[in-house]
């Protein structure tokens, strides 16, 4: 009994929202709303996520306008706009490293807003030669020595990452600080997070690091010629 009178409750607020135009667009924005949440669940990645729980926002506070409802309105009118946010993060982030491998800027500035700042002093090691590669680094200020192949980093540039990529995930070099320096840290399970959010940002990701290492192949075939030239 309690079950049938719920139904007649139900069904009588049901026709009395379908006998005025407000009604009718109130109860069509739920329902497109409770579909988009549907359908988000079955979404692996970020992007289209964020977009279906935009669409679930914008209506159900439509419905809850239109049908009061103050709880409705205070609880998807704060997700609507960090949603919209994170989704444009996102896709700033692809572009971003879009742009970055089609030109070949190895910088690394656009996954600054990601990363940790740190400061070193003068002769601290920030990695030794075969340590395990837990994080990529963007040197902001100073100078990186690697101590193997005594070669030096200016500010500015994105290292440490193709270990991430490494079979063994070994460090090749040591990396040390040849002046008081200001590095940029992001860990693996930040990074792993941004590709399993966005499949394109990794696919992007790994683009600009196979044209960093055809780059350094390409530095030293040069240096090799130039130490043997032709006869």
């Amino acid at each position: 009994m309690p079950t049938l009178a719920l139904f007649d409750t139900a069904m009588t607020a049901l026709t009395t929202a379908l006998a005025t135009p407000m009604g009718i667009v109130a109860l069509c924005s739920a329902g497109v709303a409770g579909m988009l949440v549907i359908v988000s669940s079955f979404v692996k990645t970020m992007i289209p996520l964020r977009c279906l729980a935009i669409g679930g926002n914008l209506g159900f506070l439509i419905y809850g306008a239109l049908h009061p409802s103050l709880i409705l309105v205070l609880l998807h009118g704060a997700l609507l706009p960090i949603n919209i946010f994170r989704a444009a993060q996102m896709v700033r982030l692809t572009r971003r490293v879009r742009v970055a491998a089609a030109t070949n800027d190895f910088s690394g500035v656009w996954l600054r807003p990601y990363m940790r700042r740190r400061r070193l002093r003068k002769d601290s090691i920030l990695f030794r030669k075969g340590d395990e590669a837990k994080r990529l680094y963007f040197l902001a200020e100073g100078q990186i020595e690697f101590v193997e192949i005594g070669q030096t980093m200016e500010a500015g540039r994105l290292f440490g990452e193709i270990a991430f990529f490494a079979p063994d995930k070994r460090r090749t070099l040591t990396a040390r600080c040849a002046t008081n320096c200001i590095v940029l840290q992001m860990d693996e399970s930040t990074f792993k997070t941004l590709y399993y959010q966005n499949p394109t940002f990794g696919f992007e990701v790994v683009t600009l690091v196979a044209g960093r290492l055809i780059a350094d192949r390409q530095r030293l075939e040069d240096r090799l010629a130039a130490t043997n030239p032709a006869t």
